[in-house]
């Protein structure tokens, strides 16, 4: 190289002129210039650099404690420049002053994807420290050309999603000369474009399908808190939304909910004041609602007491909000709440299985009036006319047991309004002692036109006694009479509900066990049709005679669907006798409205199939009381299907019954509690019922019947 030579020979003469005392002058020349000139000669060119900088710029720099970004760096930061957008070097510049690491979460928000994150750039973040540092000039001034392997990292990184720029990434090559942009180059830069955009849609497709995710569990989160009891409102601010009729009871009924868990709140953090102003706002709130299911039955100061209990709410909300103390406090609000749904449950099943076994006072009245004014009467008026029809098998016969006058007069009446040919209809009613005169007065009073009736008492059938009638004899044992009438004696209304059902009076009264004797108690018939008494005839039944039973014993409509009143309901299948003969998913029917084919019965021995079941149920293993288990095995394999238009049951549990089902059928059966002439009736179905009475009639006005 020509510098070595020329130093070299400059030396060289050094030597020559000076001799040999003055050898040691150059080498402390040259120790002048290594220790002295060389530092003094970088710092010079050094602050020549710094000169590029601004002195606003210079001055932050300075004050953070950062060094400044050298002439190497610019192509680095302008290619920064190539590769970022123009939004996201606005939001960096509308960001600067932040002192914390900056990100990209707000350009994200309305741009590209959240992976998109500068860390830091030249080994340091972008962003100042305490002393709040903009981005160097550079990134603005700077030329457009870059090395290679910066250009290709930063292209890179970002096409994946992630723009880091480190030390190394900005750094020249071996030679310090930067790489011309060749056909190649811009070739591959296209390719990496590409690659990057094809990347951000990705990234931006997946953000878009989160948010349709999210939003759809939102809507069905919606859906669920819309149909639930609270409604669609809020308890801090009306809801415009919601048009519902009693949007205002339910508002205030949660303002009075979060009003007791903030006073049990208060009055554990020992605010008193704010404790009693929440009891004095909520005792005005109970009072406004009252007993009001409905914003119409609301008292004319709701309006101003939802107002102040509203901001009462946000007043106690600001001072003791804490949400795991309110969730805790209303989660035991919610179990004590079902404490009492369920307790309540178990009453009021309790009360309604009582009131089902009761007599109103009206009927009790109408059958008292009737006795007096029968035994009145002297003995030849007691008598009904057409007593020949009684044993004429060619007529249509029908056997009726019940102890209840009035519901016996709507069986009679709507089957006679409803007969093609009344007068060959003839009622058999079968009833106690106690109501035998008030049932045979009423029909003396008011005959079914020119259908035939006899009314007998059932304690007149001498041939019915405990020597003969299992049910009988069993009503007369120690076991059966303490299950009647002692009971354990609960102390609790819901302590007995479960068994409650079966100490009905009416399973103690052979008339509900009569219909197992239809052929001792009607010897001369061949065909009857049994109807209970809580039942109303809507057509004519003149057609059941007529059906073509296939040699079976009794006609009934099936009440099975896919899993319920099946045979397995009722009976008790862990019982050997009761698994070995009969098939669990048997199909149920019902009592209420059977056709019975009294030579079959008499011919297959149904009677005696009874008491054999009855006597091994002594100890009601096999079934609880009633009769219609009993039927279930008496008449297994020997009941036809009716169509189901002939009866529908329901009416008295089923407050859901289709309209045009009721229209269409023959008969509509109330069984269950609510039967048409109790308090706790459905009022939708009762009506079918109370068209049949003349309300006006002497005996029932005295009585204070009424619609």
């Amino acid at each position: 190289m020509p510098h070595p030579k020329r130093v070299s020979s400059s030396s060289g003469s050094a030597r020559n002129r000076g001799g040999g005392g003055g050898g040691f002058a150059p080498p402390l020349v040259l120790l002048l210039f290594v220790f002295v000139l060389a530092p003094f000669l970088f710092l010079v060119v050094k602050n020549g650099v710094r000169t590029q900088i601004s002195p606003d710029e210079r001055g932050s720099a300075d004050s953070a404690g950062k060094q400044v970004l050298d002439w190497r760096e610019q192509p680095a930061i302008q290619e920064l420049k190539s590769v970022l957008t123009k939004e996201l070097i606005d939001s960096i510049a509308a960001g600067r002053d932040e002192l914390k690491p900056w990100s990209l979460d707000s350009f994200r928000k309305n741009h590209i994807s959240s992976s998109w994150k500068i860390e830091g750039l030249n080994g340091a973040n972008v962003n100042s420290d305490e002393n709040n540092a903009t981005l160097p000039e550079p990134l603005q001034t700077a030329s457009d050309a870059a090395p290679k392997d910066v250009k290709g990292n930063l292209e890179d990184n970002a096409a994946g999603g992630n723009l880091h720029v480190s030390d190394k990434e900005v750094n020249d090559d071996s030679d310090g000369q930067q790489l011309s942009d060749t056909p190649a180059n811009a070739a591959r830069r296209k390719l990496r474009e590409k690659r990057r955009e094809k990347r951000a849609m990705e990234l931006v497709q997946q953000d878009d399908e989160a948010l349709v995710k999210l939003e759809n569990a939102a809507i069905e989160r919606s859906k669920v808190v819309d149909s639930a009891i609270l409604g669609k409102y809020s308890i801090w601010r009306r809801d415009n939304e919601n048009e519902n009729s009693d949007s205002t009871v339910r508002l205030m009924r949660d303002q009075m909910i979060m009003a007791r868990v903030y006073s049990v709140i208060a009055k554990s953090k020992n605010k008193l004041d704010l404790y009693q102003e929440l009891l004095t706002r909520l005792k005005e709130s109970q009072r406004a609602v009252g007993e009001a299911n409905a914003d119409a039955d609301l008292h004319h100061s709701a309006p101003e007491r939802i107002k102040a209990m509203g901001q009462l709410l946000s007043k106690a909300r600001e001072e003791l909000y804490d949400c795991k103390a309110i969730t805790q406090r209303l989660r035991a609000m919610l179990q004590s709440a079902d404490e009492q749904v369920r307790s309540l449950k178990k009453q009021s099943t309790f009360l309604s299985q009582l009131a089902a076994k009761t007599i109103p006072n009206g009927i009790h009245c109408l059958s008292m009036r009737l006795t007096i004014d029968y035994y009145l009467l002297p003995p030849e008026k007691r008598k009904f006319p057409r007593s020949e029809n009684l044993e004429n098998p060619d007529l249509y016969h029908y056997a009726l047991f019940s102890d209840n006058v009035l519901a016996a007069s709507v069986v009679v009446n709507s089957t006679i309004m409803n007969a093609k040919e009344p007068e060959k209809h003839v009622f058999h009613l079968v009833t106690d002692k106690l109501n035998f005169g008030a049932m045979n007065m009423w029909f003396l009073l008011n005959p079914p036109g020119k259908a035939t009736i006899h009314v007998e008492n059932v304690d007149e059938f001498k041939w019915l006694n405990s020597s003969y009638c299992p049910v009988l004899r069993q009503l007369e044992s120690a076991s059966m009479k303490e299950y009647y009438f002692k009971a354990d004696h609960p102390t609790t209304l819901s302590a007995g509900s479960s068994n409650l059902k079966y100490r009905n009076p009416k399973y103690l009264s052979m008339l509900n066990h009569l219909r197992f004797y239809l052929p001792q108690v009607y010897p001369k018939l061949d065909k009857i049709l049994f109807l209970d008494d809580d039942i109303v005839v809507q057509k004519d039944l003149t057609g059941l005679w007529s059906v073509d039973l296939k040699g079976n014993v009794n006609g009934a409509v099936e009440t099975c669907g896919e899993s319920f009143h099946r045979f397995d309901k009722y009976l008790n299948f862990s019982n050997p006798h009761i698994a070995r003969n009969f098939d669990p998913n048997a199909c149920g029917w019902a009592y209420g409205m059977n056709i019975f084919d009294l030579k079959e019965w008499k011919i297959k021995d149904i009677t005696g199939i009874y008491h054999k079941w009855q006597n091994m149920n002594e100890d009601r293993v096999l079934w609880k009381l009633g009769t219609l288990p009993p039927g279930l095995l008496t008449f297994y394999k020997l009941t036809h299907p009716l169509d189901k238009s002939w009866h529908v049951l329901g009416l008295g549990y089923n407050p859901s019954i289709d309209r045009s089902e009721i229209d269409n059928a023959a008969v509509i059966h109330y069984n269950g509690n609510m039967k048409p002439w109790l308090e706790l009736a459905m009022t939708k179905y009762r009506p079918y019922w109370t068209k049949f009475i003349k309300f006006d009639h002497p005996y029932v006005h005295g009585c204070n019947l009424s619609e």
